[in-house]
């Protein structure tokens, strides 16, 4: 075997390596943005339901304020 072509097989055997890595990289983003986006939704989800007992909160709240204020009025 010649020199060159000993060159080119380890040249070739590096490119793998280093295509080896990145689509081991790739995996690892790929599956590290399957769980952002997984936390994301749980997130958006738990903030949905945060502002409706929030809204809930503020409705019986003035609600009671309203009752003590006509409880006031009338005695």
């Amino acid at each position: 075997m010649k020199n060159s072509e000993t060159h080119q097989i380890l040249d070739l055997k590096d490119l793998e390596d280093k295509l080896d890595e990145l689509i081991d990289q790739y995996n690892a983003v790929k599956s590290e943005n399957t769980l952002l986006k997984s936390r994301q939704e749980a997130l958006v989800r738990e903030k949905e339901q945060l502002l409706e007992k929030t809204t809930l909160a503020r409705i019986r709240v003035e609600a009671m304020i309203t009752r003590l204020k006509a409880m006031e009025h009338n005695s």
